[in-house]
């Protein structure tokens, strides 16, 4: 489904990302784990072109979407949900979320959509017309997470979903995450909480300074002593 092919990525002259290569397959889950700082958050950038890649490819669905506008790409069926969660703090609750169908035309079908987020986000639908700078960290990220669903998407970023959230919400999120997957759509996923990451996932890759070092099955990544000792507390 999502074949990035060594691909190298630079700010300046300063190079981010060096022959990254990454595949993900439809219906997976795929994790991407590594410390700050070593270039996951490019990486999602660049696959959504907000970024460049110098050299290498990426080809989403047999289509080459190297140098597509990041419109082009969500219109394809890859919607981002950024670090940070970035939801519009001055828009209500609804707003945010018509705001991620605005490519769509049908009517019939982003009401039908807006209903499913409701129900699997029941706060949003009590805090709909409530300012979206207004919410709860956890309720943001249920939020950024609805707005990118609003797009249909075929594959869905994740960008560090449980960042700064209490343990409750992160088990929740994750369990929101398996769910969204169960229904087809496909995931390709940034989080610092390696653990957790790789208990839901197919697959992993594990990234050092802008480098792919090792992948595969996430059971196997995550019984690597070295990943053990680096990521998982081991």
């Amino acid at each position: 489904m999502l074949k990035v092919n060594g691909i190298d990525v630079f700010y300046g002259a300063i190079q981010a990302l060096f022959s990254v290569s990454l595949e993900v397959q439809k219906g997976e889950i795929v994790t991407l784990i590594g410390a700050n700082g070593a270039g996951k958050s490019t990486l999602l950038k660049t696959i959504s072109g907000l970024i460049r890649p110098r050299t290498g490819s990426i080809h989403f669905e047999d289509i080459d979407i190297t140098k597509k506008s990041s419109m082009e790409i969500v219109k394809l069926g890859i919607s981002h949900v950024p670090e940070g969660r970035r939801v519009f703090p001055e828009m209500t609750v609804l707003e945010n979320l018509e705001l991620g169908a605005y490519l769509r035309k049908d009517k019939q079908g982003i009401k039908e959509d807006l209903k499913k987020v409701f129900e699997r986000f029941p706060r949003l639908y009590e805090r709909k017309n409530q300012l979206a700078g207004t919410l709860s960290g956890g309720e943001q990220q249920m939020l950024a997470i609805g707005r990118a669903l609003m797009s249909k998407p075929k594959l869905l970023l994740l960008d560090e979903p449980s960042m700064g959230l209490a343990p409750i919400l992160v088990t929740e999120i994750f369990k929101i995450i398996k769910e969204i997957n169960s229904q087809g759509t496909t995931i390709l996923l940034i989080e610092q909480n390696a653990h957790m990451a790789l208990s839901i996932a197919d697959r992993a890759y594990v990234i050092e300074t802008g480098k792919i070092v090792l992948s595969g099955n996430a059971r196997e990544i995550a019984a690597n002593p070295e990943v053990k000792k680096a990521y998982l507390g081991g």
